[in-house]
């Protein structure tokens, strides 16, 4: 028993020492968390938008979560009919019970937050290359007082499209990237504050800001993890 983990703290060192590039990063976060990570993921969120006006709007939003690639989103209460369904790299949206629109759309924050640790590699390192991410550029800094590693930018430039992981917990913490309908504005996502859950983390403080600016808040309770969902949860066609 002391032999075997023993040798698994070594490989454990192992991955650490040979993280330098986006590759060997995606490779590290699967292999760490592959096995313990949550299945599935349920919180109540409350959001508040800040309104261009100064006023801020607060809702609360219900969400169910299951790794890899399905989220739903209930918006007001699980009544309304009103929310937001990602499933297989695509957006559904609904108002009143039906549906509104949908597009195809591969979602960053399920795919760096979540899915990284249940998908294979592969498709994690297809969906971020989809996502414009450039994964020859990678470099080590320091974010809110830990170590942490960076994709997509060189050091120092804080304007190109990029996510940070922090080093030791292999987890996301922050990102950056140029509006896409007007490049002198960055709009930049952090997930704070992180807790232990399960073989996984959870971070129930995410922020958005707009060139440094706050624009919107989120704050999880209640929450759980891999609790049992059943799949018409998932289903756009019988979304209420």
């Amino acid at each position: 028993m002391k032999i075997f983990v023993g040798l698994f703290f070594l490989l454990q060192a192992t991955y650490a020492q040979e993280i330098t590039s986006a590759e060997s990063l995606v490779m590290a976060m699967h292999t760490r968390y592959h096995e313990a990570w949550y299945k599935t993921l349920t919180f109540t969120q409350k959001t508040v938008t800040h309104q261009p006006d100064g006023t801020t709007k607060e809702e609360t939003w219900y969400e169910a979560l299951s790794v890899p690639g399905s989220l739903r989103i209930d918006i007001g209460s699980t009544e309304s009919g009103n929310g937001m369904l990602f499933l297989k790299d695509s957006l559904f949206s609904f108002q009143n019970g039906a549906l509104k629109m949908s597009r195809p759309f591969i979602h960053p924050l399920l795919v760096l937050g979540f899915d990284v640790y249940q998908q294979p590699i592969e498709e994690t390192l297809r969906k971020l290359t989809t996502l414009a991410y450039d994964l020859t550029r990678f470099h080590e800094d320091t974010w809110q007082g830990r170590s942490v590693y960076v994709v997509g930018a060189e050091k120092g430039d804080l304007k190109t499209k990029q996510f940070w992981i922090d080093k030791e917990r292999l987890v996301f913490v922050r990102s950056l990237e140029p509006h896409p309908r007007d490049s002198s504005i960055t709009s930049e996502i952090q997930f704070n504050k992180y807790e232990k859950y399960s073989g996984g983390w959870v971070a129930p403080e995410v922020y958005f800001y707009q060139n440094g600016k706050l624009t919107m808040e989120e704050y999880y309770s209640d929450i759980k993890v891999d609790v049992e969902l059943g799949k018409r949860l998932f289903d756009s066609a019988t979304w209420k």
